[in-house]
This record gives structure tokens, sequence and C-alpha cells, in this order.
């Protein structure tokens, strides 16, 4: 076994490397970018070693900075996660030249596997079904045109390189193939520096299944069972499960025949995953991952196995632990990937601090793997995932309770997160009933994306609560009178019932409430829909314990500044108290502004000034997170401004377009 390791990527996958590589006694380097010095995995690993600046391409990118790291640390072999470099064949040839193992496949069959459109030739020839499509290596517009309107709409374009479904667009309609090929071929030429796409016909109602395999250098192949990755958004997956709802052991034998024909075909080493598109009775083979998965953990509590440990043993020159027929399925287990990012703006990442994470306890059947802190940073330089949640219980219903229950256990405050989503798809009655398939969240969108339901009376009393601790404790007492009343930054009156009154905004609403407060801590506070009766006291696990008027509730209230996030059964309810001294924005103000809705770059800008636009007409493609999004007129009117032009890099919050109402002139 390997004496030390150097793990070349970050966040959650090499928190999760350390956790086996120190059971396995093997010691391990991270490496980290100057944005990633104080993070988890840098304070996990036994060494460090820092590679760059923030941009992915001069530090986790960058194989001299990663093999110089390797052989100032001493690591006999890296392991390089999932992501950046993991599927690139001159790095893993780079090791083997620096006589570093590369904990992965022969750079051979990540090259064969690297593009998709190769590896789709391959595996016809294997025997492997694939969908139909156009493969071939021109790319002219016109061509790739005619061979959409031969395979017929709709259509998927795809990159033909990466992965994690960056340069992936489905097209409607011939009218919608020219835009979609655009931002697909820019997305994959940001994404992985190649801009050549593959087209395939796209399945109305398909399953999105994946065959764990692993092979070692003796010619040993096994599956390791299947995940159901179907319900996606931006083509990348949310929710993961294993074994698939439904599967049958018939069909589980030749999908996993399939897989291991496909690893062989390439001979494969180490862990990989062979994706499949299936609909009805039929399966296609899409990709093959050759790296470990996000996903991994479900396969991993449905075997009982170490599959990190595997990687580590396979790349010794072991053979596999098991063979095939004495791998077993245990119980079911569900992932879901919590991210930073907003779902009700078409799931646009979100950066910012974590300022409260209460993740859910860790026990028999609950795990919870992140690369993250309480007060750590989202940034814009990397992928937003904030950790996964995994669950594992006897049976697929067992684990939708055991699912529901932890999310309700997990509170996030500082950044937009996709946990209503999560919590709504959980609860949904197809989810339940294991009714999936990749058109799950926009079939399902108007229960799965709802907007949140203005605050409760209990949520506004714990906000009115917590809001009344701060301001006593901000009290700024007389060192010479520390009792006067006249420091007191709460609502005493010298004669009669004293009261506090606030203004609460909760999304669009703007709420006005008023305490009138009691010596005992008690108030009666005046909501919109009535007085209700107030106390409370703190629980010994950090909850708020209120009473409101006869009913009893355990929430949990957290503030920063005038912002109040409050927790009741981890649903968060985002409030902010308006400073009544702050001077008053109009009303109009952002009315006819489009601004950047994080740090990026400008792509492209389709308007000009003195244009016409209707709402929702696209006026700049702007790329950020490896993410292109096409920012949008709020309203129809006229082009007043533009204010950046294409390749401007903008900070969150920059006006890029200014608009007038149509019939004003622009100025």
């Amino acid at each position: 076994m390997f004496r030390k390791i150097l793990i070349a990527n970050r966040g959650e996958i090499a928190c999760r490397i350390i956790r086996t590589a120190r059971r396995m006694g093997v010691r391990t380097v991270a490496v980290c970018s100057a944005a990633d010095e104080a993070a988890l995995h840098v304070a996990m690993a036994d060494e460090s070693v820092l590679i760059g600046p923030p941009p992915a391409r001069e530090s986790y990118l960058s194989i001299p900075r990663i093999l110089h790291a390797a052989r100032s640390a001493g690591a006999e072999a890296i392991h390089p996660g999932y992501g950046f470099l993991s599927e690139n064949a001159e790095f893993a040839e780079a090791c083997a030249a620096a006589g570093i193992v590369f904990i992965g496949p022969p750079a051979a069959a990540i090259r064969a596997m690297g593009s998709k459109a190769a590896a789709k030739a391959l595996m016809e020839q294997a025997g492997v079904p694939v969908v139909p499509g156009y493969h071939g290596a021109a790319q002219d517009v016109a061509l790739l045109r005619a061979e959409a309107a031969r395979i017929g709409y709709p259509v998927l374009i795809k990159a033909t390189a990466g992965g994690g479904g960056k340069g992936m667009r489905v097209v409607p309609d011939e009218a919608a193939f020219a835009e979609a090929l655009a931002l697909a071929q820019g997305e994959a030429r940001a994404a992985f520096g190649d801009d050549r796409v593959l087209l395939e016909r796209y399945l109305s109602r398909p399953r999105h299944i994946e065959v764990q395999v692993f092979a070692d250098a003796h010619g040993n192949v096994v599956s390791l069972f299947e995940r159901d990755c179907s319900i996606q958004r931006r083509h990348q997956k949310v929710v993961e499960e294993a074994p698939a709802p439904g599967m049958s052991a018939e069909r589980r034998r030749a999908m996993g025949e399939a897989a291991c024909a496909a690893a062989r075909a390439v001979g494969y080493v180490g862990a990989g995953t062979v994706e499949f598109i299936a609909e009805g009775d039929a399966f296609y083979f899409m990709e093959m991952n050759t790296r470990l998965q996000v996903e991994h953990p479900v396969t991993e509590a449905i075997t009982g196995l170490d599959l990190v440990a595997w990687q580590l043993q396979v790349a010794t020159g072991e053979t596999l632990p098991l063979p095939q027929d004495a791998l077993r399925i245990d119980g079911h287990a569900i992932e879901m990937r919590v991210y930073a990012e907003d779902p009700s703006r078409d799931f646009a990442p979100s950066i910012g601090t974590l300022h409260h994470l209460r993740a859910p306890q860790e026990t028999a059947g609950v795990r919870v793997d992140s690369g993250v802190r309480q007060g750590d940073a989202i940034s814009v330089h990397y992928d937003p995932m904030i950790a996964k949640l995994i669950v594992h219980a006897a049976d697929r219903p067992a684990a939708v309770r055991r699912l529901a229950q932890a999310l309700a256990e997990y509170e996030i405050a500082g950044v937009a997160t996709n946990l209503p989503l999560l919590r709504a798809i959980a609860a949904h009655p197809a989810f339940a009933a294991g009714a999936l398939d990749t058109g799950f969240i926009p079939r399902h969108a108007e229960m799965l994306l709802a907007p949140p339901p203005p605050p409760s009376r209990a949520v506004l009393a714990a906000a009115v609560q917590r809001r009344l601790l701060d301001l006593r404790q901000a009290t700024a007492a007389d060192a010479a009178d520390p009792w006067s009343p006249w420091a007191l930054a709460t609502a005493w009156r010298l004669n009669g019932d004293g009261w506090q009154d606030f203004e609460v905004t909760a999304g669009e609403a703007t709420l006005r409430l008023r305490a009138h407060l009691r010596a005992d801590g008690s108030f009666r506070l005046d909501l919109p829909d009535g007085a209700a009766e107030v106390r409370a006291s703190a629980a010994t696990d950090g909850m708020l314990a209120l009473r409101i008027d006869d009913a009893g509730v355990r929430l949990r209230a957290v503030a920063r500044g005038d912002d109040v996030a409050v927790f009741r059964d981890g649903v968060a309810h985002m409030l902010r108290f308006v400073d009544p001294l702050a001077p008053k924005q109009s009303e109009d103000a952002r009315g006819g502004r489009v601004l950047a809705p994080m740090p990026g770059r400008v792509l492209e800008v389709m308007v000009t000034q003195g244009d016409r636009v209707e709402r929702g007409a696209v006026l700049l493609v702007l790329e950020a997170m490896k993410v292109q999004m096409r920012l949008t007129a709020p309203a129809a009117g006229l082009v007043d401004a533009v204010r950046c032009r294409a390749g401007d890099l903008v900070e969150d919050g920059t006006e890029l377009v200014s608009l007038a109402p149509a019939g004003e002139a622009a100025s």
C-alpha cells in the first residue's frame, strides 16, 4: 500500500478520500489555490501545498504545478477525485512519466472514452447499443443542422468532451437550433477547451441509469450494480439512488454485462461508470465516466464497500477484493446534492458566506459528505455544491421517510440553496411511487418550484423575539450609571406600556408589526391577522421554544445584521428588518435595470441602444461558474443604455443594460 498520496482536487471529494486514506494508514497531501488555503480539505490533510491563484486553470488544472507539489511532498501516487483533471489523459501520462502512480484508469482508456463521439463508435463495435444520432468529426453549422433534421426534432446537442451537463442543450425545433448550438459550443469551449459537439435523438421520457464498474490490471471486471440518476436540472444530477426503482433482475444483468463489455473494450482499470439512457424496454449507451462519481456513496451503502479503498488497492496492483458472484444488494440508498443555487432563478449559482450551517446528525442510515463548514465561503471560482446527503434503509419507502426526516434537520443561511426543491421532491407522490425520468422537475415544476408561503405567525414571532434579544445586547450602558433606562435600546416608557414597531420584508411583501413588551420578557405581538401573546425560552439544543397564545412550537432564529433566518423543520424563512432611518429606495429604482446576478464574464451582447425589446428577450449572455446564462428583459421597452461589452469581467450587481418604458426616447 502507498505510504503517501496527493489528492489533486478540493471540497467534499478531497475530504472523502482523506477519510479512507487515514483509515488505511496512508498519509495525504492536499493541494489548494489561494482561495482555499483555509478550506476544510486542507485542514483535514496531513500536509498541504499552495499551487496557485484562485482561477482553476492556474491551480487545480495546472499539471506542472500539481506534479511539482507531488514531487516536493514525496507522494507516491495522485488521486484525481472527480472533475478537474480526473479524466485528462495527458495528466495520467504525465504522472506515469514522472514515476508517480495515477489512481485511475490507463491514459489510453481515458482517451478512448474521453470523446463521446469516438466512444459511441467503439461501443457499436463492441455490441453495446447506442442512441441514434450524429457522432462525426465535421462540425460546420450547415452539416449539423442537416443531421439534426435527419435525426428528427427534438434533438440533444452534447459536447464531445467532458460531462456534468456542460455544453448540452435540448433543441425543440429547427428555429432554435443555431442559438442552442452556439450556446453549447461556447459552454463546451469554456469548460473543456474543446467546442466539438455530437447530436442525439432526444428521448421524451427517458430514465438515466448508470452502472458502477470496477476492473483490475489482471483482467477482472465486475459490476457493482446500477444507480438511477434521472432527476436532473440543467442536465446535471440532483437525486441519485441505488438500486434503480423497478429494475428487474433480467434488466440488471443485461445492463451490467453491457457495462462490463464497455470496460473490457478499452482495457479499463479502476473505478468507472457506464451511463445509459433507458426508455421502455430499450437502453442505450451514453458515455463512460472514467473516474469515481459524485454519487458513489449510494453504491457503497447498498454493497457495504468502500470504493476509494478499492481504488487504492487496485492502483497498487492488487486484484479486485471480491468477484461478481460475491456481490450483493442490501436495502436501498438515496443521495441528494445540496447546492448553493436559486431554483427560482433558473438554478443560478449563489455565492456568499455560509453564516449558518447545521447538517443532519450522522447516524446509522444517514451520511453527509461535505467540504465546507459554517463560516466558509461559496466562491465564484468553483462548483457550488455544498454537500451530499445520503440515506440508507431496508427498502425504498423506508429510505424516502428517512430522507424527509434528514432534510427537515438541514439548515443553511447566507446563500440561496436548493433545499426547498429537495424537500418538495422528497414529499412528491410521484417520487414516492418511483415514477422517475429526466423530465421529473419540469413536469412537476408547479409544485416543486412553487414560491414559498408567507411567513406564519410563529415565524414572525420568532423573528421579533430574535430582534428584541439583539437590541438588548446592543444596549450601550453608561458606565457611571449602568441601570439608567435612558441608555436602553428597547421600548421602555416612563408611563404606560412600552411598544416597539418593526417593519419587516419577507420576499416581495412588507409587514408592519408592533410588540408590546412586558417586564418578564413576554410580549403581545400585533400581526396583520390579529394580536398574539408570545412567550419564549431558549431550549438546551439552541432552539427557541415559543408559546403563541396556547400553542407551543420550536424554531431556530439566526440573525446577521438586519437579516433574520427562521428555521422550522429545516425550512428557512428569510426576513429583513428595515432600518427606519435608512434612506428609502424608490420603488422603480431597479425596475428598468438588468444587473449581473454574480461575478462573471460577458460573452455576447445582443442589443444596442435604442432597440425595442419584448419581455423575455435575450439581452446578453453571461458566463459564471462555468455556466452560460441568458439575461432577459424584465419587461417590454426600449434599450436606454448598454453598459458592457463582450469580454468584460463584471462584479455581482453591476448594471449591464438599462431599459426605458416603450415610447420614451433613449438617452
